[in-house]
């Protein structure tokens, strides 16, 4: 059993409920993926299957994707990636994964790369309060004392300081499937998903033991 998918972030709305309650939502292009390798724990050592989105031009494609490829024969995929699967050996390659594998009503976690943006202080990046700011003050903005006394004498590791924000692998947990549309491949999802517009996103089944 397959509860993983690829999709693509298309754009954000709002839908209005039966009782008029608005929800926002964004538009989540779920599939058709497909699978494009089976891997079980007799020959690979884990249970996966490796499904392919979004298509690609045979002159991108390097030639051991190729290869690969073209032994499923449906064309070359934008993006490959392995999602876990309970019993791969009931799919074969070629198989379709399609949106319908989510119901209105799941709890679906997102995963995708963070909007980067660039550069940043301790104040953008991590919330730091400013220092004072009064006449002669040399420490509006900057971060403070980053090390320590003699002992260690050194900025230990994980230290919040100034650098690249965002553009990073993120993960929304436990975020609602409000509409699901199979005809168009679409997922309506209650609120907020990492990335940009038209960004690769994975929408797996949340684990609610999780």
């Amino acid at each position: 059993m397959i509860t993983s998918i690829i999709g693509r972030k298309l754009d954000m709305t709002q839908i209005f409920a039966g009782d008029g309650s608005v929800y926002p939502v964004t538009l989540v292009q779920a599939g058709p993926c497909t699978v494009t390798q089976v891997k079980t724990v007799e020959k690979h050592g884990y249970a996966a299957l490796q499904i392919g989105f979004g298509t690609k031009k045979a002159k991108s494609v390097t030639r051991p994707e190729k290869g690969h490829l073209d032994k499923v024969g449906k064309g070359y995929f934008e993006v490959l990636r392995e999602v876990p699967a309970e019993n791969p050996s009931e799919h074969n390659p070629g198989d379709q994964v399609l949106a319908d594998l989510f119901q209105i009503g799941d709890r679906v976690d997102i995963i995708g790369k963070s909007k980067g943006k660039g550069y940043a202080g301790t104040i953008k990046r991590w919330r730091f309060s400013r220092g004072p700011d009064g006449h002669g003050s040399k420490n509006v903005r900057e971060p403070g004392s980053t090390g320590m006394a003699t002992y260690p004498g050194r900025v230990i590791k994980g230290k919040k300081m100034p650098g690249q924000k965002g553009n990073k692998r993120t993960t929304v947990l436990n975020l609602r499937v409000v509409d699901v549309r199979p005809e168009s491949n679409l997922l309506l999802i209650h609120g907020a998903v990492p990335g940009s517009k038209n960004g690769i996103v994975i929408l797996r089944k949340t684990n609610r033991a999780r």
